[in-house]
């Protein structure tokens, strides 16, 4: 399992090397985005508070730009039944899920890399920000993952998965908000691992439905 798993992520770099789409989608967004937050609306001159919201809402949208064509591209190219013929279900969706969590890792720290800066805020406790990136990351990813096979062989791709995905997320999203405000403005409150607690009962929730679903999903 782990050698399949790790076989459909190969496949997944390799093709994102050749054709680099989502990732110059997804940095051309962010980037676009991290401007015209800074610019626009003075993120400068904003609150505290607002900020450790506002990078996240940059972070969403850009995941529902790059993220709905994990198995899209499978059913575009014709691939969907050969990975059927020589593939078990639970490792092609390991390898997605752990190829869309790396890369969305990768995205989430060059985000906060820039939006710090640009914002001119400075760490506070470094543990909460490390939760919240690679709990971020693998929030993102398991949703992501789950919805863009549920919509792979739909009409109307990109509308249904943005439909499906952000009630899904609003959860995570605010307790992302709540731990990264503890990371870069208040520090430890007592509240944090709470926090932490919940973001962990998340992903492996959305992780453990995601395997459970798939199966019916792969073969309908």
């Amino acid at each position: 399992m782990i050698r399949s798993s790790i076989a459909i992520f190969k496949k997944e770099v390799r093709q994102e090397l050749r054709t680099k789409y989502a990732m110059n989608t997804l940095l051309a967004f962010t980037g676009a985005s991290l401007l015209l937050v800074l610019f626009t609306l003075s993120a400068q001159l904003l609150n505290p508070t607002p900020k450790s919201g506002l990078v996240w809402i940059i972070i969403l949208f850009a995941a529902m730009t790059g993220m709905a064509r994990t198995f899209v591209h499978e059913t575009e190219k014709k691939t969907w039944d050969l990975l059927q013929l020589h593939a078990d279900p639970s490792d092609v969706y390991t390898g997605k899920l752990l190829y869309n969590f790396v890369f969305l890792l990768v995205l989430l720290i060059l985000t906060f890399f820039f939006y710090l800066i640009m914002m001119d805020m400075h760490i506070i406790h470094w543990g909460y920000l490390l939760a919240a990136v690679v709990f971020g990351a693998a929030g993102l990813s398991s949703v992501t993952t789950m919805v863009s096979a549920m919509i792979a062989k739909a009409d109307r791709k990109g509308a249904v998965f943005s439909v499906l995905c952000i009630p899904l997320l609003v959860p995570l999203l605010l307790i992302l908000t709540q731990t990264t405000k503890m990371a870069l403005i208040d520090g430890d409150d007592g509240s944090g691992l709470n926090d932490v607690a919940a973001l962990t009962g998340y992903c492996g929730a959305t992780i453990a439905a995601g395997v459970l679903l798939f199966d019916y999903i792969w073969e309908d």
